[in-house]
């Protein structure tokens, strides 16, 4: 029996023509469904809100710390050298999401590979945005406290039940976050998202403030003391180009953590306005342009401020240095606010996550909605008031979760389910490398975290 789709190849010449018409035209329907029957509705420069706000993490705190541990020269290469295989990483999975007929990344896993590759991706998004998502309550839970203390003068912290890191999480959670995340769609939390990232951008200005009145020896107008390094300590208050120790093992995990965006790249693909794959790869690359250069500048100015003296997240420096003022409360309620509100943003691929492995074809549902939100909700704040540290979390889930989300699925998608591409061209020679890196990073990554875990056991020094 002739079959009209024989010119396809592989599986889909075979003798079995009903069975593979069905199977292609099931893949042309969710083609069909989700650019003609779910047009999106956010504008370009709402979706740069959004994908912008979900690169940019409370990772920008210990960027500093982190340049300190890896030297400014190095530090540079590693992040721009992070920052461009993100974006080739964006690139892959784009061209895989129009071939493979959809946006959602466990789909694409579920086509490519199976069962298998579905709970890959289902698993690294779980883990990736659940790091994220505990980072920003971990940042509510140990300065909201401060602020609230800074506000009433209080010279320590007397114990009252609203100076609780503990309740204050539940509270934010509950009143501000929730609220947030059962908005329908992303594209909602644009003007959020806005605001949240000129927030970022005031902390920024604060710090290069700090800078040049350092710089300049000038006493800053809000502070009461400002740095002044000891005559022996010259030597650790010089800019290091190049520095290796046991800390470095954890910068390429943290700036891989850094530059995660992509279970948002096709959730915000899906719901932006009039979409095709090259506006959303001017989407990405504006949006990890711009946290290229914030990431630069915030841990340059920082570490030229303190030197080997920044610690892993720079307020705590900056409060130790200075007395509490005006200007640093507000930098505190500026970095509150901004990760309070990128919460609701991380919470979405999750819930789409969980959506797609559990309640797959079911029709939308209000209180499935909310109990999913408040669900998730509840686990990260049984983890941020439990956990006490999450540096070492940071460098596992950099090292597998984000490693599997950058380098290994998109490459491993791309390879399997690009077809119009042949698998010995320079396109998939390419991706080939990029896995078998992402691979071979994954595992040295590991290696070398686990080894400062023995060499030094997790809690014997302060985290992040």
């Amino acid at each position: 029996m002739f079959c009209p789709y024989s010119s396809l190849g592989g599986k889909y010449s075979s003798v079995k023509p009903v069975m593979n018409v069905k199977y292609i035209m099931a893949s042309v329907n969710d083609v069909l469904t989700l650019f003609f029957q779910h047009p999106g509705h956010t504008s370009f420069g709402m979706s740069v809100f959004n994908l912008s706000n979900a690169i940019m993490g409370s990772g920008i705190l210990g960027l500093s710390y982190a340049m300190a541990n890896t030297g400014i020269v190095l530090f540079t290469i590693l992040l721009v050298g992070v920052a461009i295989l993100s974006l080739y990483s964006v690139h892959l999975l784009l061209l895989t999401a129009k071939e493979g007929g959809s946006l959602i990344y466990e789909k694409l896993g579920e086509r490519a590979f199976g069962w298998p590759g579905k709970m890959a991706a289902f698993g690294s998004i779980i883990m990736q945005n659940i790091g994220a998502m505990s980072s920003y309550l971990f940042i509510v839970k140990y300065e909201l406290p401060e602020v609230i203390r800074t506000i009433l003068r209080l010279e320590e912290n007397s114990g009252e039940w609203y100076l609780n890191g503990n309740y204050l999480v539940v509270f934010v959670s509950i009143g501000i976050i929730l609220p947030l995340s059962l908005l329908k769609n992303l594209g909602y939390l644009g003007y959020t998202s806005g605001f949240s990232l000129s927030c970022m951008v005031f902390f920024l200005s604060v710090v290069s403030y700090i800078l040049h009145c350092r710089i300049t020896n000038q006493k800053l107008d809000s502070f009461t003391f400002f740095y002044t390094p000891h005559p022996d300590e010259a030597e650790m208050c010089t800019p290091k180009y190049f520095v290796f120790n046991s800390q470095t093992a954890y910068t390429i995990p943290i700036l891989a953590f850094a530059f995660v965006c992509h279970p948002e790249v096709l959730p915000i693909y899906s719901e932006l306005r009039d979409r095709s794959r090259k506006k959303m790869q001017n989407v990405s690359n504006l949006s990890i342009l711009a946290m290229l250069i914030m990431y630069m500048l915030s841990a340059l100015f920082g570490y030229l401020t303190f030197y080997d003296f920044v610690e892993a997240e720079l307020l705590h420096t900056f409060t130790k240095v200075y007395t509490f003022d005006t200007m640093l409360l507000l930098v505190r309620i500026a970095v509150l606010t901004a990760v309070t509100l990128t919460v609701p943003i991380v919470l979405f691929p999750i819930r789409s996550s969980i959506n797609t492995l559990l309640f797959s074809g079911r029709e939308f549902s209000w209180i499935r909605h909310l109990l999913i939100a408040a669900a998730i909700l509840v686990f990260n704040n049984m983890l941020v008031i439990f956990v006490p540290t999450i540096r070492d979390i940071f460098g596992f889930i950099g090292s597998s979760a984000a490693t599997m989300l950058i380098f290994i699925l998109p490459a491993a998608f791309y390879i399997r389910l690009v077809k119009s591409v042949p698998l010995r061209s320079p396109q998939k020679i390419m991706a080939g490398i990029f896995l078998i890196v992402g691979i071979f990073f994954m595992i040295g990554s590991l290696t070398l975290i686990t080894l400062d875990w023995i060499h030094n056991p997790p809690g014997s020094n302060k985290g992040h």
